[in-house]
């Protein structure tokens, strides 16, 4: 086993144990992270001219992005839940068009954007323990 996949098999088994035993606000926090980690490799690859591997991490970061947007309470989260849907709509779409631009600069703006919603999850997390 490389050293590669061992790294891999440990984050994998790491995070199935966060994510087992996390709150829902904590899996928005660890998805939120993953995404975050995510759009600082399709900004590399953007920069270094990696067009497969940009395509292919720009679709997981649009893939986490649609995972939180589902996850959203229409029902009873009133007009937060509506701004944060748009908010993650407009981040979708940006993503495209820092791919299809070849823009690393857009994918700093979904940076800024997703690091203010982490920050208000945490905030919220930290007001209900």
């Amino acid at each position: 086993m490389s050293y590669q996949e061992a790294y891999s098999s440990y984050h994998a088994t790491s995070l199935d144990a966060q994510t087992s035993r996390a709150s829902p606000i904590e899996l928005v926090l660890l998805l939120t992270d993953g995404l975050l980690d995510e759009l600082a490799r399709a900004r590399a690859h953007i920069v270094a001219k990696r067009y497969e591997q940009r395509a292919t991490s720009i679709n997981k970061c649009v893939d986490i992005i649609n995972g939180l947007s589902s996850s959203l309470d229409f029902e009873s989260g009133g007009q937060v839940v509506g701004n944060l849907a748009n908010l993650y709509e407009f981040c979708a779409n940006h993503l495209h068009g820092a791919g299809i631009k070849q823009d690393p600069a857009m994918i700093d703006e979904v940076v800024k954007v997703m690091t203010s919603i982490r920050a208000g999850w945490a905030g919220v997390q930290a007001r209900n323990g």
